[in-house]
C-alpha cells in the first residue's frame, strides 16, 4: 500500500479548479512578465480581499524567492532583520537573506511567536554604527510551529515596530490556515492594516506554485519590479501566476482548502491525545507536532511520510505531520493506527 504523505502540504500538482483554469487558457496568448489581464484581475482581487485599494501586489513563484526579493528591496545594506529563531528565513532558506547581505538577528520565541519585549531587547542591544541596524521584523502567520498571532498580539508587534522605526513583514506561506482557524481573530483586512508587507501563500494551498506579495506601505513599493527581475522573480510566463490566483481567490477556494486541511489536522490531534501521545505544541492549523516512542516511529516509517523534527526528548522523538486539502479521514485513521497497540 502506498505510504500516506503527511510530509508537507505541497506534495500534489494543484487543485482541479486551478488546473481547469490553466487548461481553459490553452492556446490563448498573453502579455509577458505579468502585464496581462488575468494577472491584473488577480491583483485587484487581492486588493479587494485585503481592503487595500492602494496596495502594490506582485506575484512570485515561491516563498524563499518572495522573502529574498522583498527583504532585499526593503532594506539598505547596513540594515538587519529581526526574527524568531524558528523563522523560515533563519532555519530553512539556506542563508539566502544573509548571503544577499542582510544579517538576521534572531531571538528565542515560545511556540514560534515573536513578542514585543524580545523585539525591544534586540533593537536596544544594537546601539551604534559599529553594529547592524535592526530595521525589519519578520514573523510568520501561521508560524513554523503551526501557531498563529491573534489580533492583539499583532497589534503589539505593530506598536513596537512603530516605536523603533521597524518595518513589519509577514511571511504568509500558510496564511490561509491561520485565517481559517476558528480561534483566530486576525482577518486579512486587519493584517493588511498592521503589516507593511505580507504575502498570501498559494504553493502550500492548492496552486502549482505561487505567492501573492502585498506591499501596504507605499514607501516600500518603488522600483520593486526591478528587484524582482534582479532576483529572477519576474517570470516571462507570469500569466500562469495570475490565472492560478484568480481561480484560487475569486470563489472562496482559498479558505475552503485551508479549512479542509485544518479539519484533518484537528482530527489527527484529537486521535493522538486520545491515544495518550504527548504533543510538542498546541496548534489550530495544519501542522501537528507529536512526541513518538521508538515502536511508534518504526510503524510510522513503514506506513507514513512525515518529518522528524529534532533530537529525542527522553524516550520520545518529535515528529511533524502536515495535512493538506487532499488529506482524508481514512488517511488520518491509518496514521493513528501507528500509535495504537
Amino acid at each position: 500500500m502506498e505510504k500516506i504523505n503527511l510530509m508537507n502540504d505541497y506534495n500534489t500538482t494543484a487543485h482541479p479548479r486551478v488546473l481547469d483554469a490553466i487548461g481553459d487558457a490553452a492556446g490563448k496568448r498573453f502579455a509577458g512578465y505579468g502585464a496581462d489581464e488575468e494577472t491584473a484581475i488577480a491583483a485587484e482581487t487581492v486588493r479587494r480581499l485585503a481592503g487595500r485599494a492602494d496596495a502594490d501586489v506582485h506575484f512570485l513563484s515561491g516563498g524563499t524567492q518572495t522573502n529574498l526579493t522583498s527583504i532585499g528591496a526593503f532594506l539598505r545594506p547596513h540594515e538587519a532583520v529581526v526574527s524568531p529563531a524558528s523563522s523560515h528565513i533563519y532555519v530553512h532558506e539556506t542563508g539566502a537573506i544573509e548571503a544577499a547581505g542582510h544579517k538576521i538577528v534572531n531571538f528565542p520565541a515560545k511556540n514560534g511567536k515573536a513578542d514585543a519585549d524580545s523585539v525591544r531587547a534586540v533593537v536596544e542591544s544594537h546601539t551604534d554604527e559599529h553594529m547592524v541596524k535592526p530595521k525589519l521584523l519578520f514573523v510568520s502567520q501561521a508560524t513554523e510551529l503551526g501557531t498563529f498571532y491573534t489580533r492583539a498580539e499583532m497589534a503589539a508587534l505593530r506598536e513596537v515596530c512603530d516605536a523603533y522605526g521597524l518595518y513589519l513583514y509577514v511571511d504568509g506561506a500558510r496564511l490561509a490556515n491561520a485565517l481559517a482557524a476558528g480561534a483566530c481573530d486576525l482577518g486579512l483586512e486587519t493584517l493588511a492594516g498592521f503589516a507593511d508587507a505580507f504575502y498570501i501563500g498559494g504553493t502550500k494551498n492548492g496552486l502549482l506554485f505561487g505567492e501573492a506579495l502585498v506591499i501596504a506601505n507605499p514607501l516600500l513599493g518603488a522600483d520593486f519590479r526591478y528587484n524582482m527581475k534582479m532576483r529572477g522573480g519576474l517570470l516571462a510566463k507570469g500569466f500562469l501566476l495570475g490565472i492560478q490566483f484568480r481561480a484560487l481567490l475569486e470563489d472562496g477556494l482559498y479558505l475552503e482548502l485551508a479549512a479542509r486541511a485544518n479539519k484533518m489536522a484537528a482530527l489527527l490531534t484529537e486521535g493522538l491525545l486520545a491515544a495518550g501521545v504527548p504533543l510538542l505544541t498546541d496548534t489550530c492549523t495544519n501542522q501537528v507536532f507529536a512526541l513518538a516512542r521508538p515502536d511508534e516511529l518504526s510503524r510510522l516509517e513503514e506506513r507514513v511520510l512525515f518529518e522528524r523534527w529534532g533530537p529525542c526528548e527522553g524516550e520520545r522523538a518529535p515528529v511533524r505531520f502536515v495535512t493538506s486539502w487532499q488529506s482524508s479521514a481514512d488517511e488520518i485513521g491509518r496514521v493513528l493506527d501507528c500509535f495504537r497497540l
